[in-house]
């Protein structure tokens, strides 16, 4: 009788040994992450996962990747497959307008820090000097919700009493890596002019792949905010507040453990870093897309 009632408490203890294994397992809060697709899925996931489990270790807990395509953002974003999102700058205003998403950080990356610019441009020697030469020619844009290489040049062009619609032809390449497709484009004559974000520019100088005088800059737009985290309105506080110091915190020596290699967080995401702008800091973005009848602010 007291072996059976040894057995029958060990059993007990054991099996509640075994639940609590398993709540503890089961403790940590599942938190998706959308991230907007840079030039690729493939590209996108390789650059931000080291970041994704940097924030799991930091913020206590388990961040899930999400690469989501431009298009189909706010939809998803709305559906709450996702609480933080990572977009450029338009799709946060976007966000903002619509949904009530917060700013969260900005990110910083080349000269421009957390700030980055557009710029029309032409083949040197090609005889488009100025702008006002780019009448009747063709021109090659980025995707159309790219703030540098879309909504910024088109501004520009406004501005200068050009009319896109009406004063040239313009085309947006196929397919990804659009920015380099266009300024490899007008490179090599496909395209007259061409919307090339300048840290595109920066970027292919620094790798070999253009030089600093294969073009003429046109016209460059002032700089705007750059890459940006935010988060869905509702949000847990107190993880809304690990989550921006870990961002703020980040340096370059961090590292990720990612498919069994430690991995050089910021080194792997090609950013310097993140800020804390404000959000009045995207006004100009919403200023160049009502002139330019883009999102959020289209009239038709």
């Amino acid at each position: 009788m007291k072996i059976n009632r040894i057995i029958t408490l060990s059993l007990a203890i054991l099996s509640l040994l075994a639940f609590s294994g398993c709540k503890s397992e089961g403790k940590r809060q599942v938190v998706k992450i959308g991230y907007m697709l840079c030039n690729s899925e493939q590209e996108t996931t390789q650059r931000f996962l080291p970041l994704t489990k940097y924030l799991s270790d930091k913020v206590g807990v388990d961040f899930v990747m999400v690469p989501v395509d431009t298009h189909d953002f706010e939809k998803r974003f709305k559906a709450g497959e996702f609480a933080f999102t990572h977009t450029n700058s338009i799709l946060y205003v976007i966000l903002k307008e619509n949904q009530g998403a917060q700013l969260l950080a900005s990110e910083k990356r080349g000269k421009l820090g957390s700030r980055t610019a557009g710029a029309i441009i032409a083949r040197k020697g090609s005889g488009i000097e100025k702008l006002a030469d780019i009448k009747g020619k063709k021109l090659a844009f980025g995707p159309m919700l790219a703030p540098t290489g879309y909504l910024a040049e088109y501004d520009l062009m406004l501005a200068a009493g050009i009319n896109p619609e009406n004063d040239l032809s313009y085309t947006i390449p196929p397919g990804s890596y659009k920015h380099e497709k266009l300024i490899y484009g007008v490179l090599y004559g496909m395209y007259d002019v061409g919307a090339a974000p300048v840290m595109d520019l920066e970027n292919m100088t620094r790798d070999g792949k253009i030089a600093a005088d294969d073009f003429v800059i046109l016209a460059q737009s002032k700089p705007i905010p750059y890459c940006t985290f935010a988060v869905a309105k509702g949000t847990e506080q107190a993880l809304v507040k690990k989550v921006r110091d870990a961002l703020m915190n980040l340096k370059a020596t961090d590292t990720a453990m990612v498919d069994g290699e430690q991995l050089k967080v910021m080194k792997a995401a090609w950013i310097d870093g993140y800020e804390e702008l404000l959000d009045s800091d995207y006004d100009s973005i919403r200023d160049m897309a009502k002139r330019v009848n883009m999102p959020p602010y289209q009239k038709y």
